[in-house]
């Protein structure tokens, strides 16, 4: 019977260790230099010198591991994995050299890839998956990772739009490859995890029994390409975005020293799905940069219990999560947990809900601190340790750009006006910024403004220079001339107690809608009524599209609410939110001032609620409001 990691096999558990305590952790960490003193000291400190050439494993990895060989690393294990069935793994970093090199063989001698070939990856979170990051690394292949949660129609997706060469998965989704390989006729090496045969692929475990455990890492330039990832698709199709060797692996500096503030002492536990950009920040670059320990924990789904236990059963000091995950743990008895070595916890994917971290704060004494970044960035801006943390704002820019908010022509705004959210990117591109979206030189193009690059969000900076997530320039809504960010009501929602989450969309509205449509005659917000407006303030002076979206709020209720009487629920909320939110919205149309001669339009007024099991998101677990939007509308 073949065998694989994921089983435990003997050449692999060898290796391990036993497990470590807490107080081994810690012993030292007291004695260590802080990463840095306050916000100012790191953004003007940061100025890396690239290399011309560069390789993560051999400049990284293979450094950490000749510090072990001398007692000048933590005895922490570089990776610690373990999962539901008490199964566990601990790999220092020559552990993970030998190991990866063993697979670089097998890329190079028997699969044939060249550098800059293309491998498409989706495996769970179990140890190969890190294997075969390293093994990429050190034979200059193109790395696209993938998530387990992928469609045959993905998967063919990435698979003809990469022109990948090799794919390595498990027997979960390889059926789904079968489904699509004859249309992919680049695809020419099929690998499965697996501890069982399957007709048609090559087994892991067998290839990897007979390849020779020395390799040479190749020489590649900094700027050579290293990986692609596909986007999440909040509003789209997904797109393929390439990070060269520097940006990611010289880049997420900022992410692995300032914002989760690791030493080679500090445990990590990043739950990330494998498939998605913040998986490289937090579970592979970003931590091994600093030498920590990549902590994972194999679960088949997010069990709020499970990753509670978890963190007070292991010596884990640093913990990030998705907003989504922190909002179910808080509905857990939290502080009935011991978190002996938490120290740092953060956040990151989508904004966080002021309530959810003050109610993270309550049970365990700690604060979370957000990070906002891209697939097409490393860390943009974050609320950094010692940074006066200001609920509901994701902090400053990173020592990575220079963050301004600019206008649709890419002038910067001032202080306290909404706009674009955008990273300068002249006279000088930062090297941490994507290359390119692989294939599409109109969407490459399409993101740069002026002197910027435009991340696609909406958000204002205040005049300390913190920064304020308004929504995805998609997801802002006009309604009545004002700007409406679904964060904002959503915040004000989620502190209700009946609320489990929600998502904020606009919707047509029925009454108005229909007068307007019959009605209308010009749109202000396009092209200037002059001296002559419409003899009916009322129903011509704002567009159709102003005047007829209403804010419609779809909500999850906790369990505790679900049987309650939903009328009364929808009167409670509506009369909550108006509490809790600012009663007019900047205004988006040049003559909203004639009509509020004649009437005013609260922002709010005409919110709607409808009460859902759960909300559409992205295999990434974002919300796609988007398809929300498109029902509404009834685009889908």
């Amino acid at each position: 019977m073949r065998t694989s990691i994921n089983t435990l096999p003997s050449q692999y558990r060898t290796l391990t260790r036993s497990r470590l305590t807490a107080s081994q952790i810690q012993r030292h960490k007291a004695s260590l230099p802080k990463n840095f003193s306050d916000y100012e000291s790191i953004k003007h400190d940061f100025n890396p010198q690239i290399p011309e050439y560069f390789n993560f494993a051999r400049d990284v990895m293979d450094k950490w591991a000749e510090k072990e060989k001398v007692g000048q690393r933590a005895a922490t294990p570089a990776l610690w994995w373990v999962n539901d069935r008490k199964q566990e793994i601990q790999w220092s970093f020559e552990e993970l050299g030998f190991h990866s090199r063993k697979l670089a063989n097998v890329l190079s001698g028997l699969c044939q890839l060249n550098m800059r070939d293309r491998l498409f990856l989706i495996l769970p979170r179990i140890p190969e998956w890190w294997l075969v990051n390293i093994a990429c690394l050190r034979t200059g292949t193109v790395l696209l990772p993938g998530t387990s949660q992928l469609t045959a129609r993905d998967i063919l997706h990435r698979l003809q739009t990469s022109g990948a060469k090799c794919i390595i998965t498990d027997e979960s989704i390889a059926p789904l490859v079968e489904d699509v390989a004859s249309q992919c006729p680049s695809l020419q090496s099929k690998i499965l995890v697996s501890n069982r045969n399957r007709d048609g692929w090559r087994n892991l475990g067998d290839l990897m029994n007979n390849v020779a455990s020395d390799h040479e890492c190749v020489e590649t330039r900094s700027d050579d390409p290293m990986t692609i990832f596909f986007t999440s698709g909040t509003t789209g199709l997904p797109k393929m975005t390439q990070h060269s060797h520097c940006s990611y692996g010289i880049g997420l500096t900022v992410n692995g020293r300032y914002w989760l503030d690791l030493t080679d002492q500090d445990v990590l536990w990043n739950t990330s799905d494998t498939g998605w950009a913040k998986s490289a920040w937090s579970s592979v670059y970003a931590p091994w940069i600093q030498g920590a320990c990549v902590f994972i924990h194999h679960m088949p789904r997010f069990d709020s219990s499970t990753v509670l236990t978890t963190l007070s059963s292991y010596p884990i000091s640093t913990f990030c999560t998705a907003p989504t995950a922190y909002r179910m743990l808080v509905q857990e008895d939290v502080a009935k947990y011991k978190f002996k070595s938490l120290q740092h916890c953060l956040c990151a994917g989508e904004p966080i809900n002021p309530e959810v971290m003050k109610k993270w704060r309550e049970a365990t004494g700690l604060d979370i601190y957000e990070g906002y970044g891209q697939t097409e960035t490393v860390l943009v801006a974050a609320t950094f340790k010692g940074m006066k943390i200001k609920p509901g704002s994701f902090g400053k820019a990173s020592p990575a750009y220079d963050v301004q908010v600019v206008d649709d022509d890419g002038a910067v705004l001032p202080r306290g006006e909404e706009g674009n959210l955008a990273i300068r990117v002249k006279p000088l591109k930062p090297f941490s910024l994507f290359t390119e979206y692989t294939g599409d030189p109109v969407k490459t193009e399409e993101c740069y403004r002026g002197d910027f690059y435009l991340t696609g969000d909406r958000g204002v900076m205040d005049e300390d220079g913190y920064l304020w997530f308004v929504g995805r320039a998609d997801d802002v809504i006009l309604s009545a001339g004002y700007r409406i960010g679904p964060f904002e009501v959503e915040n004000a929602l989620i502190e209700h107690e009946a609320v489990a989450e929600s998502a904020v969309v606009g919707s047509p509205d029925p009454i108005r809608g229909e007068v307007l449509c019959a009605t209308y005659q010009c749109c202000p917000s396009c092209s200037d009524l002059g001296s002559n407006p419409s003899p009916s303030p009322l129903l011509f002076l704002l567009c159709p599209s102003c005047l007829s979206t209403v804010v419609k709020a779809f909500v999850v209720l906790t369990p505790e609410y679900r049987s309650h009487d939903k009328e009364q629920l929808v009167k409670d909320l509506k009369t909550h939110v108006k509490k809790m939110t600012s009663p007019y919205k900047e205004t988006a149309c040049r003559n909203i001032g004639r009509l509020q001669h004649y009437v005013s339009f609260p922002s709010l007024r005409c919110l709607q609620v409808e009460f859902v099991e759960q909300l559409p998101k992205t295999i990434s677990g974002k919300i796609r409001r988007v398809e929300l939007r498109k029902r509404e509308w009834g685009q889908i």
